[in-house]
């Protein structure tokens, strides 16, 4: 009867873990949600439950690498069989850093130790797959993933139009937006974004403007949002389309957010139009001030001028708010192992070895151009 009760209580302790793992998560505090995994017990992590919330918590809080680890873990250590829950966010860490092998055997595992035909009815592990394909860049694999699914829905038509977009394949996602309405199958607020994206990552200016002024129509389904505004901006001012794009942001019924300040910015700086830059880079820190994009831009605004007594002052502003410059992050697989490298860190293991190697090919370039 003790160890009846010792088990009862073991159990209710998991099972409040691992709300607290969900919970810690979905307010962004990953150390606390990490510390109460920590405490599920090795009974209770044998439930693919408590492996699911951990590493949904880490991909939804933007740790990728986290969330691949705690998969690893889980896959040697314990016996607990992954299902379609933990191969969509394996999916998504995936295609968050770029690892490819490792959605490869993903996908593979799926077809082999899954449920029969599970890519073809599970639409959102499908859907997972062609985004983490479309965003390694193989497209050819995408498509086909996306040709097997039997009943494909908005989600799916989304995903597979975002991802030729995003790889410059713009009129193709369009033509595959069409084909979804022929089908009968109405475009959600998700859809517009990715066909908008495909004409500006392609160019396609005036097919954008044609779909987002039927957006705008009275008799529209889909009222354009902010998002799709972000979007229509960031394609006029992509192509050089500025004052038209800062007309679009005057006329909105929305506040301009960093999204919108941010691709007006980024045209401008594409375009080399400098002499508006400075006034957007202000709007830009302005609206969120815990960017450092904004600062930096307004900062190689004032230098550009040679006014250093200005970029002094804005450091200093920099320094006294706590904003600091995001490094530049990058992953490398090697041998199925995931390497994370931050600009200007030396944590990495292997660092020596790693800039050795560098300084040896600048010697050997410097070589070559002399």
């Amino acid at each position: 009867m003790t160890h009846m009760l010792k088990e009862c209580n073991n159990l209710a302790s998991d099972y409040v873990n691992i709300v607290l793992v969900y919970l810690y998560g979905k307010c962004r505090k990953v150390e606390q949600s990490r510390g109460n995994f920590d405490q599920i017990s090795d009974k209770g992590k044998r439930s693919i439950l408590s492996w699911n919330t951990m590493i949904g918590t880490y991909v939804q809080n933007g740790c990728a690498l986290e969330a691949l680890t705690v998969f690893k873990s889980m896959m040697e250590n314990y016996d607990c069989c992954p299902n379609h829950v933990t191969m969509v966010s394996i999916l998504s860490a995936c295609a968050e850093i770029g690892d490819l092998d490792l959605g490869i055997w993903v996908h593979n595992y799926m077809r082999t130790s899954g449920k029969k035909h599970v890519l073809s009815s599970k639409v959102n592990l499908a859907t997972a797959l062609i985004d983490m394909y479309s965003k390694c860049g193989n497209l050819d694999v995408a498509r086909e993933v996306f040709a097997e699914i039997v009943e494909k829905d908005v989600v799916s038509f989304n995903a597979m139009i975002i991802g030729l977009a995003v790889n410059g394949k713009g009129d193709e996602a369009l033509r595959l937006f069409s084909e979804m309405q022929e089908l009968c199958l109405l475009p959600d607020s998700g859809t517009f974004p990715g066909a908008l994206s495909a004409c500006s990552h392609s160019g396609l200016l005036d097919k954008g403007r044609e779909i987002f002024d039927e957006m705008t129509r009275k008799d529209s389904l889909i009222s354009p949002k902010l998002e799709h505004y972000s979007c229509y901006i960031d394609l006029l001012a992509r192509w050089g389309y500025i004052e038209e794009a800062l007309g679009v942001v005057s006329c909105m019924p929305f506040e301009a957010n960093e999204f919108v300040w941010g691709a007006i910015l980024a045209g401008l700086v594409l375009h080399n139009r400098l002499e508006i830059a400075r006034n957007v880079s202000s709007m830009l820190v302005g609206v969120d001030p815990e960017n450092s994009g904004g600062y930096v831009m307004l900062s190689n605004s004032f230098a550009s001028d040679l006014e250093w007594r200005s970029v002094s002052k804005l450091r200093g502003v920099m320094r006294e708010k706590g904003v600091v410059k995001e490094r530049g992050r990058s992953w490398i697989n090697i041998g199925g192992v995931v390497h994370e490298f931050l600009a200007g860190s030396a944590l990495h293991d292997q660092n020596r070895s790693v800039y050795l190697v560098m300084e040896s090919l600048l010697r050997e370039m410097r070589l070559s151009s002399s």
